[in-house]
């Protein structure tokens, strides 16, 4: 089930794929750069997926899998993604470590492509910052698109993603279509109407301003639903 990135006719790879090395390079020299906690927005998620008695998790956008790990030992089956093998390959040595290798398995797939799922065969996904990395408004689309389509009705997507009103959003190196370049990490910062026309057609239920990290990151955390 692994799609190797870059072979859609038609695509404009090179700043995605420029920023999948970079995100190699950066797991490489920094392993569980993240830490062994989860994030925030992965503990409100879990607690959300259990009120809505999902049992199959999505994330997208794993990286070394600390959300991932957490939603494992909250009793998901969690089906982990990321476009950087070196980054699954640190979560899966980790979830062996931890006793939750049957509980968690992995994918390497570029979310430019079809996600490798069936229709309605999971009721959560998950992305943390995912949403906001080098894609293009239309890819952004394409994706969530993409996520209702393997969601059972009823499913709860949670996303993050930095928006307009972060300190680097206009700073460093402009791409177009809200992606700023800063520091090697090239970001797609969300407009609040961004926000409102990927929710149409699903319930949206919070849009949670939060900020992470030492800037600090300023996000939005959001929760959709599928219809019933």
């Amino acid at each position: 089930m692994t799609h190797t990135p870059g072979d859609t006719p038609g695509r404009e790879p090179a700043l995605a794929d420029t920023q999948r090395a970079h995100w190699q390079r950066t797991y490489t020299a920094n392993p569980g750069m993240y830490g062994e906690l989860p994030s925030a927005p992965a503990a409100y998620a879990a607690g959300a997926f259990a009120a809505a008695r999902a049992h199959d998790v999505l994330e997208l956008g794993a990286g070394h899998g600390r959300d991932a790990l957490h939603f494992a030992r909250a009793g998901f089956r969690v089906l982990a993604t990321d476009f950087s093998p070196t980054g699954l390959e640190q979560l899966s040595a980790a979830a062996a470590g931890q006793g939750l290798a049957d509980r968690l398995s992995i994918v390497t797939h570029d979310v430019r492509d079809p996600l490798p799922l069936p229709d309605a065969s999971v009721d959560a996904v998950f992305a943390h910052m995912l949403l906001c990395m080098a894609l293009s408004t239309d890819e952004i689309t394409a994706l969530v698109a993409e996520v209702r389509r393997v969601l059972r009705p009823g499913g709860t997507f949670v996303y993050t993603v930095r928006h307009t009103g972060d300190a680097h959003y206009g700073a460093g190196t402009g791409h177009g279509d809200d992606i700023w370049e800063h520091g090697g990490f090239a970001v797609h910062f969300f407009p609040r109407e961004l926000v409102d026309a990927l929710a149409e057609g699903w319930h949206l239920t919070d849009v949670h301003p939060f900020e992470e990290g030492e800037l600090p990151r300023r996000l939005w955390r959001i929760t959709q639903e599928t219809p019933r």
